[in-house]
């Protein structure tokens, strides 16, 4: 199914029902609904940004997350069953989710959603590219990177006097970093899912626990503000189910039917995704150039085929 081979990790005893469900709907549905919530969450947690703090925001989205998965995918079992090996790959994973998702926030907080996640997807080029070995997929391919690249606006952010650059090294010093961590989770996320979506949910949920262990010490004193208002705590419980809980686990759906370099062609849709999020929810209104940057990204992603799912 995948690029790799079956992995032997565990499959803790959770009903088939979302297996079913995952094979009842086409990966790339699954993959749409995850590219909406992938920026729909983010941007609400920038509106709490002011009032919980970006590390705050950061350790709601991973706390309420593994709260959530804990009770469905009992992460104490998985990696009771586990082997030494495959304990590292989920202590691999959730150590990535969690400084990735900071970084992620600590991007947002001081550049626009839709150059975030355009250069987000810079990273997952290599990946498309190993698997793409038809002239209608490199034309996907072509097509999808030339859209993305109007959205980055690649010339103005090295124009003498750049706004981006010359205000915020330090925004896109964590976009970049954010960017390369998401490659590996790619990566990692495909290897818990080999072996069938319902397993791979359940090895997301221990990694999730993981990524808390990680996160607590950076954001909670942040978080430990909002404790005291209700409304935020609900807020903050609604970023995480919206930004981790729903794609990440739509991504594992996805990933369990689509080849790696299927999935990270796939990915090009976040650029575009975030461009229209950030127009809607923040009012970060796409110039005209940004448009054809999304209408080039969805077309090559429209004639793309996988070749294996």
């Amino acid at each position: 199914m995948n690029d790799e081979a079956t992995s032997e990790l565990p499959v803790n005893g959770t009903t088939g029902a979302m297996s079913r469900v995952a094979e009842a709907v086409p990966p790339h549905a699954w993959f749409g609904v995850s590219a909406v919530f992938h920026y729909l969450g983010p941007s609400f947690a920038v509106l709490l940004f002011p009032f919980v703090g970006v590390l705050g925001v950061a350790w709601f989205r991973i706390a309420s997350a593994a709260l959530v998965f804990a009770p469905i995918t009992k992460p104490w079992r998985t990696f009771r069953a586990a082997t030494a090996r495959e304990r590292l790959l989920l202590l691999a994973l959730g150590g990535t989710l969690a400084i990735m998702n900071t970084a992620f926030y600590l991007a947002l907080d001081r550049l626009p959603i839709a150059l975030v996640a355009a250069i987000e997807f810079v990273g997952t080029i290599g990946i498309a590219l190993w698997g793409l070995r038809t002239g209608r997929n490199l034309l996907a391919f072509a097509l999808a990177l030339a859209g993305v690249t109007l959205l980055i606006n690649v010339p103005s952010l090295f124009a003498a006097g750049a706004p981006v650059l010359a205000s915020d090294l330090v925004g896109l010093a964590w976009a970049t970093l954010n960017g390369m961590l998401f490659v590996l989770y790619i990566v990692l996320g495909h290897k818990i899912s080999e072996g069938g979506a319902s397993g791979g949910v359940e090895r997301l949920g221990a990694a999730m626990s993981v990524a808390l262990l990680f996160v607590m010490p950076i954001g909670f004193m942040q978080a430990l503000n909002a404790f005291g208002a209700p409304m935020l705590i609900l807020a903050g419980i609604g970023v995480g189910v919206c930004s981790s809980v729903i794609p990440y686990v739509c991504d594992q759906l996805a990933m369990s039917r689509l080849p790696r370099s299927s999935f990270a062609l796939l990915l090009a849709l976040l650029p575009a995704t975030a461009t229209i999020i950030g127009a809607v929810v923040l009012r970060q209104i796409p110039s005209a150039a940004d448009v054809v940057g999304v209408l080039l990204v969805m077309f090559g992603v429209a004639i793309h085929r996988s070749s294996r799912i």
